[in-house]
């Protein structure tokens, strides 16, 4: 995109002389600003505003920017004209494509052919336009330049896209580039990335997004990008339309927003939930240290704000900074005797500016504090201004993080444009200002991660390169406990068993392997074999055997009878240990994603499960063990002895690892997966694989 905002002729097609027409707002946007040549193109030709027309571009010649607001019928035209000239850089306003008919869809898969023939980096089509305020360029019909800022945004919105511009104006809060996707024909969210991520005028990269058009490389660039810059993004449509059949509890259980969140929890993006979250935070990150750690004092001239802070903090999962003593000793030198000189320190309602100063000085010498909540209430005698000018101060001279909450309204009108103009982070409600600083932190911690490459285990893809293909070549796309041999083919431990079609190879088998054991029903038609009556328990001897397999070939037709019964899978019982899921599901922007959480038949109900895209590496598979709501019960509660989670660890990771080397997997679960105590490793029980239609 790098020519896109260092244009430095820019041609508008659809110009126009008529007052409410998008062609004559993107010219009236340029002309305010924009130093470089603008060349207006119109059948018509004359002049617009000072500037002669051009009957067409042929007329003028090559530019390096072209932004086209004309009907779309006569866009591939417009484009494949400009790909004749050379020109590799366009904007496309105009909407009428895929996002409102089939019809509209086959016209911007011509469009894309055209670009794709020529070269051309094109911004939409069906949007707004793009700004670089450092570069003085306004092509878009936004009615105003952006204030010049550390913030780049990219918006698959116009609507929201101009909302945030017309509040950051109000708030004084400045942007470096911004970018309306649109359509994202040809431009899309991962090359706004990666030109942000390199603009030497962008702090922080904020963006709001409906969907995503290359998931697994949209990652690599948020992982890269992340190192350096934040990046804060709002996903809406959280809520699953359950738009793809699924059969397995992995399927079942994850939403359209599941593989979002994980896929940004890895790439080390910050998600947020409003837009004025999105304000508040990149607000933080623009005009802010990172704090080295999470440990926080309150400065407040109110009991009752510093313990909402208090309460906020610690529902944040930071910590309220233990002050050392010869802070507290400092503080009481200077403070009324009344002043708790505790955190939060309470400096009393009739604090005076000075007296904030010597407090928050005090503080911010404490090797203990990673930052502060600067809380000022409008008290009889409150000096809001001077205050503020505290606070300027004070943020110029220290490498930790001061973020203002001037609690209040009318009383501190002046005080709020003076922390303004000066750009210093205020929040009118001091919730508000914890969460920034939390945002803060968290991306501390993203900036110093160090990604770790997936392991490669030495397996045998050629055995379950011939399962899938005899899969295929019987129509069979739903695997069970017959193919147990592509868990074997990549180390994953799975219990002994035995796969009988006849009763009596059945009983044989029974008395070979050992009593007790378990029957399961196999057939690719019925996935919860429980619902059917198609596991029995504890069968202990022969004639159980023989009871429990007439009793599955009598009953199960009678519950599902288009069933194919291929037969049953006889295991060894096994003693102790948890059950646990390990499962993937295709997801249609990420690819195959993970899943882990307690298994059996609760997993469903507790729906206390973890998502990460694969291929995952250690860190992150031994992460969603540890972060399901219910660890506690693999760790050891309650005096049990802790689980090997090790096992679990290892057994995601060569899951993993199949699902990747196999992309025509759709669905695959183990459940359950029995771990045992720690050091005593992990057993399969049972498992399920879906393959994709048409091969």
């Amino acid at each position: 995109m790098h020519g896109v905002f260092n244009a430095k002729s820019i041609a508008v097609i659809g110009a126009t002389d008529k007052k409410g027409k998008i062609g004559n707002d993107i010219i009236k946007s340029l002309l305010k600003c924009y130093e470089g040549k603008i060349i207006p193109v119109n059948v018509k030709g004359g002049e617009i505003l000072g500037l002669t027309v051009y009957k067409s571009l042929e007329e003028y010649g090559p530019v390096d920017l072209v932004v086209i607001a004309i009907p779309a019928v006569h866009i591939i035209n417009a484009v494949e004209n400009c790909g004749e000239l050379g020109i590799k850089n366009i904007i496309v306003i105009s909407a009428g494509f895929k996002e409102i008919s089939e019809d509209g869809a086959k016209l911007e898969n011509e469009l894309i052919g055209i670009c794709n023939k020529y070269d051309i980096k094109l911004v939409g089509p069906n949007c707004l336009g793009v700004i670089d305020t450092y570069n003085d360029m306004n092509a878009s019909f936004s009615a105003d330049m952006a204030l010049k800022g550390k913030i780049s945004f990219m918006s698959q919105s116009g609507a929201i896209m101009s909302a945030i511009l017309d509040y950051a104006d109000k708030k004084n809060i400045g942007f470096s580039r911004i970018v309306s996707l649109g359509n994202k024909a040809i431009i899309n969210e991962k090359d706004c990335i990666e030109n942000f991520v390199e603009d030497v005028n962008t702090e922080v990269i904020i963006g709001y997004l409906e969907g995503i058009v290359d998931g697994p490389n949209f990652i690599t660039a948020c992982r890269e990008a992340s190192k350096k810059k934040p990046i804060l993004i709002i996903k809406s449509g959280r809520t699953s339309k359950g738009s793809e059949a699924v059969s397995s509890h992995t399927g079942t259980i994850a939403g359209s927003d599941s593989a979002y969140e994980a896929a940004f929890s890895q790439a080390g993006v910050l998600r947020i939930d409003s837009l004025a979250e999105m304000m508040d935070y990149s607000t933080a990150f623009a005009l802010s240290p990172l704090p080295k750690g999470n440990k926080i004092v309150i400065i407040t001239n109110a009991g009752g704000p510093g313990i909402m802070v208090t309460d906020e903090i610690i529902r944040q999962g930071m910590e309220l900074a233990e002050i050392s003593e010869d802070t507290k000793n400092r503080l009481k030198e200077g403070l009324a005797p009344t002043a708790s000189v505790k955190n939060p320190v309470d400096i009393l309602g009739d604090a005076s500016p000075e007296t904030y100063k010597f407090a928050l000085d005090v503080v911010l010498d404490d090797p203990n504090v990673d930052g502060v909540i600067f809380l000022v209430t409008p008290q009889s005698v409150t000096d809001g201004e001077g205050t503020a000018r505290v606070a300027i101060d004070a943020v110029k001279k220290t490498d930790k993080p001061i973020l203002c909450s001037f609690f209040g309204g009318t009383e501190f009108e002046k005080a709020e444009k003076i922390l303004s103009k000066e750009g210093i982070p205020n929040y009118l409600y001091p919730r508000m200002a914890v969460n920034s600083m939390k945002a803060l932190y968290r991306y501390s911690k993203i900036k110093d991660m160090e990604y770790q490459e997936p392991p490669k285990f030495d397996v045998d893809k050629k055995l379950v390169e011939e399962i899938i293909k005899n899969a295929y070549d019987n129509g069979d796309l739903s695997l069970g406990l017959e193919s147990f041999d592509i868990l074997k083919a990549y180390g994953i431990p799975a219990v002994g068993t035995a796969i009988t079609t006849k009763l009596e190879d059945t009983v044989a088998a029974a008395e070979e392997i050992g009593y007790p054991l378990v029957m399961k029903i196999i057939s690719p038609q019925i996935s919860h074999k429980s619902d059917v009556g198609g596991i029995k328990l504890n069968l202990n001897n022969k004639e159980e055997v023989e009871e429990a397999y007439n009793d599955m070939m009598e009953n199960i037709p009678l519950i599902e009878p288009d069933a194919d019964l291929e037969g049953v899978q006889l295991q060894k019982m096994l003693s102790g240990g948890k059950e646990v899921i390990v499962g993937m599901v295709k997801d249609p922007t990420f690819g195959p994603m993970i899943m882990f959480g307690l298994g059996g038949i609760y997993v469903e109900i507790l729906k206390d499960v973890k998502f990460a895209i694969a291929p995952v590496n250690h860190e992150e598979a031994y992460s969603m063990v540890k972060n399901i709501k219910t660890h506690k019960l693999l760790e050891g509660a309650r005096g049990e002895n802790p689980a090997d989670i090790d096992s679990i660890t290892e057994v995601i990771l060569r899951i993993s690892q199949l699902v990747t080397d196999f992309p025509e997997i759709n669905e695959f679960e183990i459940n359950p997966l029995i771990v045992f105590d720690e050091g005593e490793g992990a057993l399969a029980v049972d498992m399920r694989l879906v393959l994709k239609e048409n091969n």
